[in-house]
């Protein structure tokens, strides 16, 4: 009776953790440390995959937080990891500190295809959203010696849409968002935080996305038109397009 006792305690306490730790990487070739961990949040009972990229050769008190949320991948679950190692791997070796969040998972509802995007698609964004929240209050608790007042998102497409979302509901936490061709939500007319947003050559936003050149003046928002498809933003970008996109993300950070 005692071992199962000893059993039925264990599996609960397995149960009502809220992180669990999937894969810790280091390698002797690279500037980082790379770390996988599966948060999760209890009052959603909702798993966000997340990836730590850390440099391992310096401090990490005085490392800038960035939080990167990738674009749609219709659910494959391994957005986060794989799609945009030019980016995260380039800010991390340039010392940032890089959260890189997974959105969708398997098993949710694929995204909104028809309809009013803006409204049919707010779901997904809202969830991102959260998820962002969470992910940075984890951080938060992980890491408190990292700067979080310089905290920057960074968001493609989908998740530049979230990430958008985000500086309009918490606009006081966040110092700086970039957005990488986000194409349906408003980007918030604010000089706080900071806005920037590389646009594609070939998927405009819809209307009333972009700020006009006179809100731009006004509130020094970044609005920078690429040679760049949108769908070249992640990996497939080639040489020419990384090198531009990784030195104007730089350029914004730095500002």
């Amino acid at each position: 009776m005692k071992n199962i006792l000893i059993i039925m305690l264990s599996l609960t306490l397995i149960q009502c953790a809220t992180n669990k730790q999937v894969i810790s990487k280091t390698s002797e070739n690279t500037k980082f440390n790379l770390d996988t961990l599966t948060l999760f949040d209890k009052s959603r009972n909702r798993e966000i995959p997340i990836a730590i990229y850390q440099p391992k050769d310096s401090k990490i008190s005085n490392k800038i937080p960035i939080i990167f949320s990738h674009g749609y991948g219709e659910n494959n679950g391994k957005d986060y990891l794989r799609d945009y190692t030019y980016l995260t791997e380039f800010l991390v070796s340039n010392g940032y500190f890089v959260v890189s969040i997974q959105h969708e998972l398997k098993t949710d509802e694929l995204l909104a295809m028809t309809g009013k995007l803006q409204e049919t698609r707010r779901p997904n964004w809202e969830r991102g959203a959260q998820n962002i929240f969470y992910v940075l209050q984890e951080i938060k608790n992980r890491y408190p010696e990292l700067k979080f007042n310089e905290l920057s998102l960074i968001g493609h497409s989908n998740g530049g849409d979230m990430t958008v979302l985000f500086a309009h509901k918490y606009p006081n936490i966040v110092k700086k968002i970039i957005s990488m061709d986000n194409r349906r939500m408003e980007l918030p007319r604010t000089s706080a935080p900071k806005i920037f947003t590389l646009r594609s050559n070939d998927c405009p936003a819809d209307e009333g996305v972009l700020p006009t050149e006179e809100a731009q003046k006004k509130y020094g928002i970044t609005v920078e038109f690429t040679d760049i498809k949108h769908n070249n933003m992640d990996n497939d970008a080639n040489e020419t397009e990384r090198k531009y996109l990784t030195s104007k993300i730089l350029e914004y950070l730095k500002k």
